[in-house]
């Protein structure tokens, strides 16, 4: 494993639309590990694949309950709102209050290929918003008011 840079907002990789994993080699394996190292290193629980410059549907989170990786995410169901404080690897030492919905169901695939599905709230479910958001060129400050 090895740590990757994340990029820092305005990096234009970070708006772009990523595109769908259609086959999981061992390439696809290897930046998952990498991200994940990546990811604690920076100390952050969540990291999207556009963030280290790979335009793929790919993501990577840990809220403290293990390491959880999600190819081509989805989310399924929406339901409820919050506002939390959100920070991002991309834009460091800046947060915002984010209101986003307070679960989710998620839907993709693991390393293995296998289907996934996962019921989400409160954090889990915003951290999963938040890396999708990633995947298609959106970062916090594009839920931020035009005030802010």
């Amino acid at each position: 494993m090895a740590q990757r840079p994340v990029l820092v907002y305005p990096n234009s990789l970070l708006r772009k639309q990523c595109e769908r994993i259609e086959q999981i080699d061992d390439a696809i394996v290897k930046i998952a590990q990498d991200m994940a190292e990546t990811m604690y290193a920076g100390g952050g629980i969540g990291l999207a694949a556009p963030q280290v410059g790979i335009s793929k549907q790919l993501i990577v989170l840990d809220i403290g309950e293990g390491l959880l990786t999600l190819i081509n995410p989805e989310i399924s169901i929406v339901e409820g709102a919050a506002t939390m404080e959100e920070g991002c690897l991309c834009l460091p030492r800046i947060s915002f209050d984010v209101e986003r919905h307070s679960a989710v169901n998620v839907k993709g695939v693991d390393l293995s290929g296998s289907p996934v599905s996962f019921d989400a709230e409160d954090l889990l479910a915003r951290v999963f918003q938040h890396e999708i958001d990633h995947l298609n060129g959106m970062l916090i400050i594009d839920k931020l008011s035009k005030v802010k």
